[in-house]
């Protein structure tokens, strides 16, 4: 039985922490326009369920789609032309880093919540009548469970055995709101109802999400309908770039003198909301931030420094070679990208 490579899964975990750490300096930069959502911390869950897939298989991706993009061959060059808006980029630089699509990868992201759910789905749909044994997978966070499109997409998915397997990489944080405190139930037993499979691993750790998803990629080509893999993350740089929970936990005394001025004169106004109001609002921020802070820590379960010190302990020299191969590439591959 296949044995899990790390040496590949960090491979491709590497090019795409090295790719999106770059896109993060060019939006520094000011290069990059508009928010910017990177998938720093999901590579293991990434790289775990690609290994997995082949040419005929689809990836139908959310708003974090640079990282499974770039695990799967598409150009370096054209994505981040495509994340400049450049008219040479993957998508005529129209667009951007969320709405990406490969016709040759079979590829596609949306910014949408919860439309990886009907995309995977028609993407399984056209796998089942015209490629056998093929299958489609969808990413997605636990902030979709929440959607319509994506539930209906369980549904029909159930309902006609389609092919797919559906991803959810939960850290708990729909945006700034605890997802806990949005949604009822558990997130593994709503997929249970649909009569899915269910599998469950530790998104910190590549090589259990290797093992789990093998096994789930294994029950949908033989047929037996859609699964579904719910793994745990952390995002590493917030739900966005420039998260004002990520600065507070980083940065505490330097964002709170900001703060203070406009709360205080919130909390002191005359008009509005009662003081009891105001006072319970505080509280409640104050305990999304401690919890943010919390978070942060969890932060530094890396899947990819992981598998570093894995792999540092085996043969230090072949990684160096390897991580030094690897940033070239992303380091010409900018050049190039940027070049006028």
């Amino acid at each position: 039985m296949r044995q899990p490579d790390l040496w590949r899964l960090y491979q491709l975990m590497l090019r795409a922490r090295l790719f999106e750490e770059a896109a993060r300096d060019l939006w520094q930069q000011g290069l990059i326009s508009g928010e910017a959502h990177l998938g720093l911390g999901e590579e293991g869950i990434c790289a775990g369920v690609v290994d997995h897939l082949t040419a005929d298989d689809s990836l139908a991706l959310d708003h974090r789609g640079t990282p499974p993009m770039v695990m799967i061959g598409v150009g370096l060059v054209e994505l981040l032309r495509e994340l400049l808006g450049d008219r040479e980029g993957l998508c005529g630089g129209l667009g951007g880093h969320m709405h990406l699509f490969s016709p040759e990868h079979r590829a596609a992201s949306s910014g949408i919540v919860g439309a990886a759910g009907p995309t995977a789905a028609g993407f399984a749909l056209a796998a089942q009548l015209l490629r056998p044994g093929s299958l489609a997978v969808a990413f997605f966070g636990e902030g979709a469970i929440n959607q319509g499109m994506l539930l209906e997409s369980f549904n029909l998915a159930a309902a006609w055995k389609l092919p797919v397997l559906f991803v959810c990489k939960d850290n708990d944080w729909a945006i700034t709101t605890r997802s806990s405190t949005v949604t009822a139930g558990k997130v593994a037993a709503r997929a249970e109802a649909f009569g899915m499979s269910v599998w469950q691993a530790d998104g910190w750790q590549v090589e259990d999400v290797w093992q789990v998803a093998r096994s789930a990629v294994s029950s949908v080509r033989k047929g037996r309908g859609p699964a579904f893999l719910l793994t745990r993350c952390a995002h590493l740089e917030g739900h966005f770039m420039g998260d004002p929970l990520l600065r507070l936990g980083r940065q505490p005394v330097e964002e709170v003198k900001q703060l203070a001025a406009p709360l205080m004169r919130s909390a002191t106004a005359t008009k509005g909301s009662s003081p009891a109001q105001r006072m319970s609002g505080l509280g409640s921020m104050s305990v999304t931030i401690g919890r943010s802070v919390l978070n942060d820590r969890a932060r530094r379960r890396d899947p990819v420094g992981r598998s570093r010190k894995q792999l540092d302990r085996k043969d230090s020299k072949r990684l160096t070679e390897l991580e030094t191969e690897i940033r070239k590439e992303i380091e010409q591959a900018v050049q190039e990208a940027t070049a006028t």
